[in-house]
C-alpha cells in the first residue's frame, strides 16, 4: 500500500511557476508508474502528466506539453510536477496518483492509490 501527500499548491499569477511535489510512503515506491491529474469545478478529472518507474519515460497531455515538467526521485519517494507559463485554465485541484501497471497511462481507472490533493489558482 501507499500513501501520497501532495505540497506545492498556491496562487500565482498567469505566465508565473509552480512545483509540486508528492510524498509517498512505503518502500516500493520505486515500483510505482506515477501520476498528475487534476480536475477544475465543474469539470471532470483529467490526466496532465505520467512517469515511469526509474524516470526514463515521460508522458503528458496536450494542454501542457512544453510547459510542465513530471520528473522523481525515487531516493526521496517523492514525485514532482514543475509548472511553468501557467495560464488561468491549469487552476485546479491537482492529485498525484500511484499504479503498479507497467507502461505510461493516462487512464485515472488504472491508477490504485490517490492523494487528497493541492489546489493551484492561476490568475489573470
Amino acid at each position: 500500500q501507499v500513501q501520497l501527500v501532495e505540497s506545492g499548491g498556491g496562487l500565482v499569477q498567469a505566465g508565473g511557476s509552480l512545483r509540486l511535489s508528492c510524498a509517498a510512503s512505503g518502500r516500493t515506491f520505486s515500483s510505482y508508474t506515477m501520476g498528475w491529474f487534476r480536475q477544475a469545478p465543474g469539470k471532470e478529472r483529467e490526466f496532465v502528466a505520467a512517469i515511469s518507474w526509474r524516470g526514463g519515460s515521460t508522458y503528458y497531455a496536450d494542454s501542457v506539453k512544453g510547459r510542465f515538467t513530471i520528473s522523481r526521485d525515487n531516493a526521496k519517494n517523492t514525485v514532482y510536477l514543475q509548472m511553468s507559463s501557467l495560464k488561468p485554465e491549469d487552476t485546479a485541484v491537482y492529485y498525484c496518483a500511484a499504479t503498479r501497471e507497467y507502461g505510461l497511462t493516462y487512464d485515472a481507472s488504472r491508477y490504485d492509490y490517490w492523494g487528497q490533493g493541492t489546489q493551484v489558482t492561476v490568475s489573470s
